[in-house]
């Protein structure tokens, strides 16, 4: 045999291994990197590598991941539109909430069918704020975008990815059924208030695990379209200018307490998911004198927190933010865990007053309606990730959530004792 025919041959060779080889290699390429705000894309990117080699220390996250997506395949989508009446304004397509800890103090009647004027009672849910509004709703909203996404990035099931998507276009983006990117109604307190600027809460506590999810659902889902991901951007460009320019958005921007924080976070994660990094970067950075200066005291309490009937929750629930505010600084250069206030305060002493009664060893001494330990697990989980070693040492001693614990699927803090609805 000449040469040429043996390099013929070889060539086919290498052509007929190269059909073979190279799908099988496409079919294990390494899963992209989402540009998520709040959760470290790197950090998801190598949990999914773990998992598709098999540990077996990922299996129980994941089983607990995917249970939760389950859920929420034979729910929804739920829509702006479906509540029995439209917010103040007349338009259908605005958000409506009422605002949870105020009650009638009258009997209703037919000239008083509100039972007015209406009353606070700090940390004591009003039933009646589950009716009529869309504040449950948009719960879902958030919690099943989140869980179908991180289900479908973890294990690939298609049927994952396609609900999360029915379930923002329909919220979002469907002409008929979109919520106008305001929130001018959130809040209201019947026969007072039309809206509130504390209303805004109803979203900075919840939406940025939303632009997570659409960050996950961006690395090539099925069923989210480029035409979804352009609309959704433009969705949240609006929302973002409405938070900084409307007259709510600076009130909620200016409040003192765990709102203020809130605002802070939502804020810096629309920003760096719309693309604006000169804003998530100063809000991240202005976030030191104007939140951790006045608001954690030189022993890391929240004084302000404190204050509260549901103290433990509102003082974990205020680090949630500020955990999740220092995760997206990261994105930015900012290192929030390192900052010391004037007077010695951090987050790290922040979440170490809270280790005592987070483990077990001592009570909380402080008013509290409804103590649960494992509200903290997520805040100690991101000081020990960030270098804490007291809060190190107390991971093992945390009480696990309902649902089992996510952190290794799902690194940052969220609320695990949500008294929100």
């Amino acid at each position: 045999m000449s040469a040429r025919p043996r390099l013929g041959v070889l060539l086919a060779a290498v052509v007929a291994l190269a059909a073979t080889v190279v799908p099988s290699a496409a079919a294990h390429a390494a899963p992209k990197v989402p540009r998520t705000a709040v959760l470290d894309g790197v950090r998801m990117q190598q949990t999914k590598l773990r998992l598709d080699r098999g540990d077996p220390q990922l299996a129980r996250g994941v089983a607990n991941v995917t249970a939760r997506a389950d859920n929420w395949l034979d729910q929804g989508p739920w829509t702006v539109v479906d509540k029995p009446k439209p917010a103040p304004g007349g338009d259908v397509h605005d958000y409506l909430s009422q605002a949870p800890y105020w009650w009638p103090s009258q009997p209703r009647t037919a000239d008083n069918p509100w039972g007015c004027p209406y009353v606070q009672r700090d940390g004591q849910r009003n039933p009646e704020v589950d009716t009529g509004t869309d504040r449950q709703d948009v719960e879902k909203v958030f919690d099943s975008t989140y869980d179908l996404s991180l289900a479908w990035y973890y294990t690939g099931k298609k049927q994952y990815a396609q609900k999360a998507a029915s379930v923002l276009r329909a919220w979002f983006l469907a002409p008929d059924t979109r919520m106008n990117p305001n929130l001018d109604h959130g809040q209201f307190i019947p026969c007072k208030y039309d809206g509130r600027a504390i209303g805004i809460i109803d979203f900075s506590q919840s939406y940025t695990s939303v632009l997570d999810a659409i960050a996950i659902l961006d690395t090539g889902a099925p069923g989210w379209s480029k035409s979804d991901r352009t609309a959704m951007r433009a969705w949240n460009t609006d929302f973002r200018d409405w938070l900084v320019n409307s007259d709510f958005g600076k009130d909620e921007g200016a409040a003192k307490n765990n709102h203020g924080t809130f605002y802070d976070m939502q804020l810096a994660a629309l920003a760096y998911a719309t693309g604006d990094q000169d804003l998530a970067r100063r809000t991240v950075l202005n976030a030191r004198s104007l939140r951790i200066d006045p608001q954690i005291a030189a022993d890391g309490s929240q004084p302000q927190e404190l204050a509260r009937t549901r103290s433990w929750h509102y003082s974990t629930f205020d680090l949630v933010a500020y955990t999740r505010l220092a995760a997206i600084g990261r994105h930015v250069g900012v290192n929030l865990w390192s900052y010391q206030g004037p007077d010695g305060q951090s987050l790290f002493k922040a979440v170490d007053y809270l280790l005592p009664a987070a483990t077990g060893a001592e009570p909380w001494n402080h008013p509290e309606l409804e103590f649960h330990r494992f509200a903290a697990s997520d805040v100690v989980h991101a000081a020990a990730d960030a270098g804490d070693k007291a809060a190190q040492a107390a991971v093992p001693k945390l009480e696990t959530p309902p649902g089992g614990d996510l952190w290794v699927l799902r690194p940052a803090a969220e609320q695990l004792d949500s008294i929100a609805g």
